[in-house]
């Protein structure tokens, strides 16, 4: 039995070595980055020295307790914060060297993101919530934004919800437009902060699934933000965190994978 979690373990957690033949298959390196808040009088310590890689195509879980720095850590890759410290590299940039306008340019056009909470826009239509971020890209037509939106909410099962807004919708109705809307741009990563946590067990495996499949069929990056242990018992890959610092991942977890 501890041999099988040790192996477990090892290929879950390890971080894959960089070879000169492999580099350009990673889409995420973090290098002893910290991350550090003023509270008051006080500073926290969100993250501390966490060096990190994920290759194209990975479905991993950064997974920890609450207070652990997983949303924080997320959300550096996702570009929506920087490191106090350290080097974060996403599709080959440095994100510490970019400034606000190539943050942004970066966010819109290499990442997607996945919302606890769907963060869909509730005066407009499902259609239009995925339809979103391709009016921002400025680059497509509308007929090239039409055959897009349609295709993804075909794929995630809602091509009769088009003209429904969210408010008409289940929870896990919303989520699924929710990774139509993260996918439509085609992104290189697709970040998920506790996709699960509003669905009940059946709605969240039902998510999952729809996820693991678009990570097989299109080879989509995805990274999730979860302390649920259906997502990381579900993740090809694990990264655990206590107290801003990868740690080991507990057996129990490791063990229904």
């Amino acid at each position: 039995m501890s041999n099988t979690v040790t192996n477990l373990r090892n290929t879950m957690q390890s971080s894959p070595t960089t070879t000169a033949n492999s580099s350009d298959d990673v889409i995420v390196a973090l290098r002893t980055v910290t991350k550090s808040y003023p509270l008051g009088k006080t500073v926290v310590h969100a993250v501390r020295g966490v060096s990190l890689e994920i290759r194209r195509g990975e479905f991993s879980a950064i997974a920890g307790p609450s207070g652990s720095g997983k949303t924080t850590l997320l959300n550096m890759i996702g570009c929506v914060d920087v490191s106090t410290t350290g080097d974060i590299i996403v599709a080959g940039q440095r994100t510490n060297e970019l400034t606000d306008k190539a943050l942004t340019q970066l966010r819109l056009f290499k990442v997607g993101f996945i919302f606890q909470t769907f963060n869909l826009v509730p005066v407009l239509t499902a259609y239009q919530n995925v339809e979103f971020p391709l009016l921002l890209q400025k680059q497509h037509t509308k007929a090239e934004r039409d055959a897009k939106v349609r295709s993804l909410m075909d794929e995630v099962g809602l091509s009769d919800r088009l003209q429904n807004r969210p408010g008409e919708l289940s929870g896990g109705q919303r989520q699924r437009v929710a990774v139509a809307r993260a996918l439509v741009t085609e992104p290189a990563i697709v970040l998920a902060d506790e996709p699960t946590a509003n669905l009940d067990t059946e709605t969240g495996n039902n998510i999952i699934d729809l996820m693991k499949r678009i990570n097989s069929q299109r080879g989509t990056t995805f990274i999730f933000s979860t302390h649920d242990p259906k997502v990381i018992r579900r993740a090809d890959r694990v990264v655990w965190l206590e107290d801003g610092k990868i740690a080991e991942t507990p057996e129990s977890l490791l063990m229904g994978h």
